[in-house]
């Protein structure tokens, strides 16, 4: 949506080291992203840094008014267009570090799949420990997580670390094949079973 694209940019623009990217993402990288969200059963489905909601749409395709769905978006402008977009989604503005005591105040226990939007590369090392740490502390034992990245960072410092991070704190990590129909092009990170203790500080 054109709308959807200006409220990127412009969010972008003010603060491009919490919000990541200066377009939404597509729809077949949403697709790729939101794979592991089950379409049976009653599952709790956690998105970080939803932003316009391309990930929040096609999660609520798959659950189809199943089970519980909260979207945690720091940036405020984007979290209220969300909450007006999709009624039907727990949409809060705050922090993807306070995860746990999130669904512990909505009785929710731990996530059965968390879908993450956030800028991993634009982070540094701290916050990429305290985030990811806070994920997997929210997890359900067999819980899947996934992230993307962009093409264009894989030889950066920072996201090289994210991806080691991601194998010290799951016991399995699989990259999807490159997502081309992206602006920029990206690839998504399938991990599963957060490895809860290991590594974390």
């Amino acid at each position: 949506m054109p709308h959807d694209t200006a409220l990127f940019f412009g969010q972008f623009l003010r603060a491009p080291a919490t919000v990541g990217a200066f377009a939404p993402s597509s729809r077949r990288l949403a697709a790729s992203v939101c794979a592991p969200v089950p379409e049976r059963g009653e599952p709790t489905v956690v998105e970080l840094g939803p932003g316009t909601g391309p990930f929040t749409e096609e999660i609520q395709r798959r659950l189809d008014g199943r089970g519980n769905h909260l979207a945690v978006e720091l940036n405020e402008p984007m979290a209220a267009l969300l909450a007006r977009r999709f009624p039907l989604v727990d949409v809060i503005n705050g922090d993807a570090a306070d995860l746990t005591r999130l669904l512990t105040e909505r009785g929710l226990g731990r996530a059965d799949v968390v879908v993450s939007g956030l800028p991993w590369a634009a982070f540094p090392a701290a916050s990429q420990r305290r985030l990811l740490d806070a994920v997997c502390s929210a997890m359900s034992p067999g819980g899947a997580f996934t992230t993307f990245s962009y093409v264009h960072a894989i030889p950066l410092g920072s996201a090289r670390r994210f991806r080691a991070l991601l194998a010290e704190r799951f016991e399995e990590v699989v990259p999807s094949r490159t997502v081309w129909r992206n602006v920029p092009p990206a690839f998504v990170f399938h991990a599963r079973r957060p490895r809860l203790g290991s590594g974390m500080r």
